[in-house]
């Protein structure tokens, strides 16, 4: 995680959240989740209005004061729900994140241009579609090559050198004196080349609820890659199709409603996309990134309870992670360095943290299969797998009980990793 998202987390010293007694894994109707969703939400658009315009070039600047100015009115009316609604698609919040990151990080003009430029049309697109635009337009002069929309499961490539005009229902293009209108409504309809210089593809697919699986990807951080055997994260199906890749994510999806539904309910809460990074058949590899809240990168594998395991442990990353924008967790997140019971290199205590609030209900699912006599349980492999997860999960906790220095609500989290610790040394795990 990058030093900027840590200081982004600590500049605000009050508690926005209470103690969380069951983050890890749900007690039955438990709103914890639901909770810190909410509170990083409210964050999230306070983290928009508040975008400096002064730190970008004037277009870009000029839009997003325009954007922004209309969004403000909403959030102060009725319509307060259709900020959330718009500011809550991980397409957009993952751009608010990351502006935010690297307005206090590297400062980096041109990725804050371009990041802030997407993020406006991204919005005003929204906003045209909830027809919550006025009638006279609101005109960007600095738009992307292409708007991605998790609404309308489009992505939609803009021709080069356009002035955009968002209105309520429709997009007009405009260069020189030429205009065209794009119906908003019909846009799912449209295929590439229906229009010249223009085209619409459906890269979105639906495997269960509104989780998607996504073949493209608006991160600006997918090629920031902090395991050491990886290269970052590009959209890669591995040479399946993406029917295959929903059946078999369908199928892990299942296995958590069945044996963990509280925390398949959570699930549905808070994730959003799944992203495909290829296929291994030797080894899988997963990914989250704290800016990007509700997505996860997974390749493909053959065993099914390595899929079921991706999605927990990447689901869990995400939970942990939007309560770090709203609390430090631990005093001495980032230093100094320990050994982890799974990765190769040292990592900091919020890494190990990661790990076991991660593995912990994993182990809880091996628990209740083995108890249902799951025909997957059945076999060695499974038990010893079982075993290892356990043992990894007892040693961070004996690292993070030794070193951590949890705040107020990291010590929330703590207890609880501590309780599930003792129930599997009792159980002889």
């Amino acid at each position: 995680m990058p030093r900027s998202v840590a200081a982004a987390a600590s500049r605000d010293k009050t508690l926005l959240v209470e103690p969380p007694v069951d983050l890890t894994l749900p007690e039955p109707g438990s709103s914890t989740t639901r909770r810190i969703l909410g509170a990083y939400l409210k964050r999230t658009v306070t983290d928009f209005l508040r975008i400096p315009a002064g730190r970008f070039h004037s277009e870009v600047a000029d839009d997003f004061t325009a954007i922004r100015a209309v969004v403000e009115r909403l959030s102060r009316s009725a319509e307060a729900g259709l900020v959330f609604s718009i500011l809550r698609r991980v397409t957009v919040s993952t751009l608010v994140r990351c502006i935010d990151a690297e307005l206090w990080g590297g400062g980096d003009v041109g990725k804050l241009d371009a990041w802030l430029a997407e993020l406006d049309a991204l919005v005003a697109f929204e906003l045209a579609r909830a027809g919550a635009l006025p009638a006279s337009g609101l005109r960007l002069r600095r738009a992307p090559r292409r708007i991605v929309s998790l609404a309308t499961r489009t992505a939609l490539t803009l021709p080069a050198e356009r002035t955009v005009v968002f209105s309520p229902g429709r997009i007009t293009l405009e260069q020189g004196a030429s205009r065209f209108d794009v119906d908003l409504d019909d846009l799912k309809g449209l295929g590439p080349g229906d229009v010249t210089g223009r085209a619409v593809s459906q890269p979105y697919h639906p495997i269960a609820h509104d989780l998607l699986l996504a073949e493209v990807d608006n991160n600006p951080l997918s090629s920031v890659e902090a395991h050491p055997e990886k290269q970052g994260n590009a959209v890669d199906l591995g040479g399946r199709t993406a029917a295959e890749w929903t059946e078999v994510l369908r199928n892990a999806l299942e296995r958590v409603e069945k044996y963990l539904p509280d925390l398949a309910e959570e699930m549905r809460l808070v994730m959003q996309l799944l992203v495909p990074v290829g296929y291994d058949a030797e080894r899988h590899l997963s990914a989250s990134y704290a800016e990007a809240i509700g997505t996860a990168y997974l390749s493909l594998h053959p065993d099914p309870m390595t899929m079921t395991e991706a999605l927990i442990h990447e689901f869990s990353h995400n939970k942990l992670n939007a309560l770090f924008r709203l609390d430090p967790i631990l005093e001495n997140a980032f230093n100094p360095l320990f050994s982890s019971p799974v990765r190769p290199d040292p990592r900091p205590l919020y890494g190990v943290l990661l790990a076991v609030h991660a593995f912990t209900p994993v182990a809880r699912l091996y628990e209740l299969m083995t108890e249902a006599g799951d025909p997957l349980s059945t076999s060695p492999a499974f038990t010893r797998r079982y075993g290892k997860i356990v043992e990894g999960n007892h040693e961070a906790v004996v690292t993070l009980s030794e070193h951590a220095k949890a705040t107020p609500v990291g010590r929330g989290i703590l207890d609880e990793l501590q309780r599930w610790d003792a129930h599997y040394a009792r159980s002889g795990h």
